[in-house]
């Protein structure tokens, strides 16, 4: 009966611990895996152009509206110039929308997926990203308000004509 008890509380244990590890959270695996309708994480050697990207506590990004042709592989260099925690988040608009309620409930969520970095102030970080398909691909910041303030912009991609 002692182990039985014992066995219980252990496994009880474990449980709320993995749930609390969960909760407060390393988000991964959210945004882009296997995504194709964004694209897919980029080889940095294959990188044909590096488009820096600058993020400020006035809610924006500059440039918020980059062009880019369909199969490019981008390196995204993006610096954090503002006092607050700020990210850059690759998606479609509706992954971003639902992402960020996510975002609001739990603000504590960490990133750990190729097509998003997150950056406290003062901080650079890297983006490589190829553009499988012509359309739109959208990004945003997710920290609570910052979406709602208007940190987002979109990726043009335009289609490339057959070989």
């Amino acid at each position: 009966m002692k182990h039985i008890l014992r066995n219980t509380a252990f496994t009880a244990l474990f449980a709320l611990a993995a749930a609390a590890a969960s909760a407060a959270g390393n988000h991964a695996g959210g945004h882009g895996d296997g995504d194709e309708a964004i694209g897919k994480p980029g080889t940095a050697t294959k990188a044909t152009r590096t488009i820096h990207v600058d993020m400020t506590d006035g809610m924006r990004f500059t440039p918020a509206d980059i062009r880019v042709k369909q199969g490019e592989t981008v390196r995204f260099v993006v610096k954090n110039s503002g006092q607050l925690k700020h990210e850059l988040v690759l998606g479609t608009e509706k992954e971003l929308k639902e992402h960020y309620e996510a975002m609001k409930k739990n603000p504590e969520m960490e990133h750990a997926d190729p097509g998003m970095v997150t950056l406290a102030a003062g901080k650079s970080g890297e983006i490589v990203w190829q553009f499988t398909k012509a359309g739109k691909v959208d990004f945003a910041c997710l920290q609570p308000g910052h979406y709602d303030a208007g940190m987002k912009g979109a990726v043009t991609v335009a289609k490339t004509a057959a070989k």
